[in-house]
């Protein structure tokens, strides 16, 4: 009976968080130097659902082309790409927060991170102009992908422990910004040392259909996955000797997971750049505050850290108008505060 009445108010705190992020997807792309009332920003999402404007023709705001280009195609592309980032890095926060039993481990501790970075900055420092805008994502998603390919094979040589893959991530992680820094110093030109540093903060400001379109299948596929393995998760955290009892191959399960949520960052960082805190501070205070079932945790980390981030792009975007902030500098203004107050906590 305990259990059914805690699984139905995990189910309307669900349904709650997702009102909620709804809510902020229509205030965020209401918001602008062109102001535009959340009523005509509603009625041109609506009028945007096949079959929705000849039901509500009559109960809908008027919306003129002009605005609805503006919504539509300038605004909501950005607000969901900063959804759809939010989920991602929080629910590969949580998947490696409980992988390594630390819960200060964070996306970029496999070295997923720095691997975009290298690939991202070596298109920006030394590709032509003539690369199409895709390739760039492209190169950044792949990069992501073999640091966390080389990450795996290099722990697998000592035993796929979370320690040793914490360790051999860390060394992976310097390694790569020694590269990427040496790239940058090597900038032929301060235009393209200045766009590699501006890619490395993380920013939202040049999103598009296209940006969402590249990033979307990787990172819902990873996601549901990884929510679909957090038994597997739980088990892990009670230890291999446990896990192994139950039938859990914890070598397999722990690349598995570690390599979904790789899938999930690279995803992400591919497109938006290196968006810090996220994944760090979002899923650390769902675990403080619902507790170490991953069953809750990441379902909690996914909704949070999209609304997080669509707000912290808010933010970036009016905080110091007509000067736009880059979402990365917000998200550690924003981060680094939250995460010395949980190690204070945590030293008390």
């Amino acid at each position: 009976m305990l259990l059914n009445q805690s699984a139905t108010r995990m189910r309307i705190l669900y349904a709650i968080l997702a009102c909620v992020l709804v809510v902020c997807i229509v205030i965020a792309t209401s918001v602008g130097p062109a102001g535009i009332g959340w009523n005509h920003t509603l009625s041109a999402l609506l009028r945007a659902i096949p079959g929705v404007e000849s039901l509500l023709a009559e109960h809908l705001a008027p919306v003129t082309p002009a605005q609805s280009g503006l919504i539509l195609g300038v605004r909501l592309p950005r607000v969901i790409l900063a959804a759809l980032t939010g989920a991602g890095l929080s629910i590969a926060g949580a998947v490696m927060q409980g992988v390594f039993a630390n819960s200060l481990a964070e996306p970029g501790v496999t070295g997923v991170s720095a691997g975009a970075a290298v690939g991202a900055v070596f298109v920006i420092v030394f590709g032509g102009v003539y690369l199409p805008p895709w390739f760039l994502t492209l190169t950044a998603f792949l990069g992501a992908l073999a640091a966390t390919v080389a990450v795996q094979l290099l722990a697998g040589i000592r035993g796929s422990h979370g320690a040793t893959l914490l360790l051999v991530g860390i060394a992976i992680n310097a390694l790569l910004g020694a590269v990427v820094s040496a790239t940058i110093a090597n900038a032929d030109s301060s235009d393209k040392a200045q766009g590699a540093m501006f890619w490395l903060n993380g920013d939202l400001s040049a999103a598009s259909w296209r940006d969402v379109s590249v990033m979307v299948i990787p990172l819902i596929f990873g996601s549901l996955l990884l929510l679909f393995l957090s038994p597997e998760l739980n088990l892990l955290t009670l230890g291999d000797a446990q896990a192994t009892s139950t039938g859990v191959n914890t070598q397999l399960m722990r690349h598995l997971l570690l390599g979904l949520a790789a899938l999930v960052t690279a995803a992400a960082v591919s497109v938006t750049g290196i968006i810090s805190f996220v994944g760090l501070v979002v899923p650390h205070i769902c675990r403080l505050l619902f507790g170490a079932n991953h069953r809750r945790i990441l379902p909690l980390s996914l909704l949070l850290g999209a609304i997080f981030l669509v707000l912290a792009d808010l933010v970036a975007r009016l905080l110091l108008h007509p000067v736009v902030l880059q979402t990365g500098t917000v998200t550690a203004f924003i981060g680094a505060p939250v995460l010395l107050y949980l190690v204070a906590r945590r030293a008390r």
